[in-house]
């Protein structure tokens, strides 16, 4: 079984270098409570681990901390927490392997799950 890139509980990846970098986009069928929670709850998760993290919020006011290209190049884990179809997709077009898909009820009950 594959282990990810990075060494459980630690902050950078196998064989020493840069820090884990997790980015995420949310978004709720409402675009309201879910999208902000689980947003939150990536930057948690991520934090607790020492993590650097940056997610991309998809609600009700649009697009907040947009991700940009140098932002998903960089990214080890790539966490989609969404119900509905994300905005510009064709974004992460190339990095589908370090993608995980939830809900963004899964992600707020059980986060730790983004590191299994």
């Amino acid at each position: 079984m594959e282990q990810g890139p990075f060494q459980k509980g630690e902050g950078t990846p196998r064989g020493g270098g840069k820090k884990v970098y997790v980015i995420g986009v949310t978004s709720c069928a409402t675009g309201i409570a879910h999208t902000y929670m689980a947003a939150s709850a990536i930057r948690k998760a991520a934090k607790q681990r020492g993590y650097k993290v940056k997610v991309e919020t998809q609600g009700a006011v649009g697009i907040e901390h947009e991700l940009t290209e140098k932002n998903i190049s960089a990214a080890d884990i790539i966490v989609f927490a969404n119900d509905v179809q994300i905005t510009n997709a064709g974004r992460f077009k190339g990095y589908e392997g370090r993608i995980k898909h939830f809900t963004p009820d899964e992600v707020i009950r059980r986060p730790e799950r983004i590191f299994e």
